[in-house]
């Protein structure tokens, strides 16, 4: 909430903002500037070295301008804590006072990279629902510091006098992941594998495409020599030609090990109150702090390498602004725990929920057809598409049908949902499974859809809005329900919502 100094309310005045950042701050704020105005720096300096005379000192002068406004920004920018609300004051020819009440505030994140960590400071954002920005964003506090406000808007001003050691000795530990677990972590994620097509992604965007084509050619011509100098059979290029992928692939995921564990080492749930609290990271440290009724939905993943490891992930969606959703908003509540885990972890932050204990519905089986019709109307075009360029050849294609249609009668019989007296769940998925859930009073919006197909079929899909919901999150639907069960649960809810207050 911003507020001009005069319409602020009587008792909170600019003077009531009396705390500075760090000194330090101006050194960060550079950095964070430098960031984001390197791309026209580095043109300015290369272009400037090709003129005559004092050009090339312009990107000095540019660097020398950001720290000037790193250090106006350092004297211009205060805070302060009135009762239960947060003051910010900024800027000196335009001044802005910002009243931003702790009830508001939906997510506290701490960052610390290792520039932070050798100067004890942290960075610290105020989150709260919606928005593009954050309600407040100090680069840098003392760490101290961070810790004693984030455990005053924990307690809502309340405990105004408790330090942060108090406040971390209060907190109860939920989940603490060993060393041993982030790296089942990083051997179940395909974070290694997203990094190398995105870097292979952005080499072929920067104009790196002839790079690559010639390395492979290049790679290709050394292969056929060695093959041709050493006379090999067809089982032993087979088994060069295996081990060489084996390589590959054991290399992408001791990638993905290094990433998860540079992101989520010493990763510990707690509870403080009402509140959770995730901390993270190997060498940048994230603390991320929300409440609990700030959580939206929820998200239990179990793929078939966490079957194969015996575990699951759980996370969470929580409404915040949208740019801090990507790294500090609290999402991984369990990155990977075993089912038991998991199960007791919702239960406890759920116990009205009953999700032990939830009656699951099967959707009728002949929703298999209607998982089975696109792989079917896809295949048969990429067979009439190979056979017109290679003759019959190409019918060897449609051996692949029995596959698909066995995949669509397991994912078809996984399909379901539950409603409970305070929980809707989804479950879906065979080889990559998942549970969808949300509170009822968290829900937003119900939608009932039917396409021509449904309309064919005689059936529709229940679709279920909650605030904050991730892109990757999987939707929260009930697809291929009989029309009438439908528009049943339909009005079900819809009562439902009438009679609970929304709570978000």
């Amino acid at each position: 909430m911003t507020t001009d100094p005069e319409a602020a309310p009587q008792q909170v005045t600019a003077g009531d903002a009396d705390h500075r950042l760090h000194p330090m701050s101006w050194l960060f704020v550079t950095v964070q500037y430098i960031k984001a105005f390197i791309v026209p720096l580095v043109v300015v300096v290369v272009f400037g070295r090709r003129g005559e005379g004092m050009h090339e000192l312009w990107g000095l002068l540019g660097v020398v301008g950001l720290v000037g406004a790193s250090l106006w920004r350092y004297w211009t920018y205060r805070y302060g804590v009135v009762g239960d609300a947060l003051v910010v004051r900024s800027g000196r020819l335009e001044r802005s006072l910002r009243v931003i009440p702790f009830a508001r505030i939906h997510n506290v994140g701490l960052e610390q990279n290792l520039l932070h960590r050798l100067f004890g400071v942290a960075e610290v954002r105020l989150e709260s629902a919606g928005g593009q920005k954050p309600e407040a964003e100090m680069r840098v506090l003392k760490l101290a510091d961070a810790l004693a406000l984030e455990a005053l808007i924990r307690h809502r001003g309340q405990a105004a006098d408790a330090g942060a050691d108090q406040a971390m000795a209060s907190a109860t530990p939920l989940l603490h992941l060993p060393a041993g677990e982030i790296v089942r972590l990083g051997l179940i994620s395909n974070r290694g594998m997203v990094v190398v097509a995105a870097a292979v992604a952005a080499v072929f965007q920067f104009g790196g495409g002839n790079l690559i084509e010639d390395y492979a050619e290049q790679s290709a011509r050394h292969a056929l020599g060695w093959a041709n100098g050493h006379q090999l059979g067809t089982g032993e290029y087979a088994f060069a030609a295996i081990t060489l992928l084996l390589v590959l692939l054991a290399l992408v995921r001791l990638l993905s090990v290094l990433l998860a564990l540079l992101q989520f080492f010493g990763f510990t749930l707690s509870e403080h109150g009402r509140r959770l609290t995730v901390e993270r990271g190997l060498l940048a440290r994230w603390r991320t702090s929300a409440s609990r009724r700030r959580i939206q939905a929820w998200t239990l993943r179990e793929t078939l390498l966490h079957r194969l490891f015996r575990r699951r992930s759980l996370e969470v969606d929580t409404a915040v602004s949208q740019q801090g959703q990507q790294q500090r908003a609290l999402r991984d509540v369990a990155p990977v725990a075993t089912p038991g885990v998991c199960d007791a972890l919702i239960d406890h932050l759920l116990p009205k929920g009953d999700w032990t204990a939830l009656h699951w519905q099967s959707v009728p089986d002949v929703a298999w057809w209607r998982l089975f019709l696109p792989a079917l109307m896809w295949n048969a075009l990429l067979t009439a598409i190979v056979c017109s360029g290679f003759g019959r050849w190409g019918l060897l294609l449609l051996l692949w049908l029995p596959w698909s249609a066995f995949k669509a009668r397991q994912h078809a019989r996984r399909i379901g949902y539950a409603l409970g007296s305070e929980l809707v769940a989804v479950r879906e998925g065979w080889w990559s499974r998942h549970w969808r859930f949300a509170e009822i009073d968290k829900l937003q919006a119900l939608q009932l859809v039917r396409s021509p197909v449904d309309r064919h079929f005689g059936t529709a899909t229940l679709r279920l809005d909650t605030a904050g919901a991730h892109a990757t999150a999987p939707p929260l639907r009930i697809r291929f329900l009989p029309e009438s069960e439908a528009r049943e649960l339909l009005a079900r809810l819809s009562q439902e919502l009438r009679r609970r207050p929304l709570r978000w």
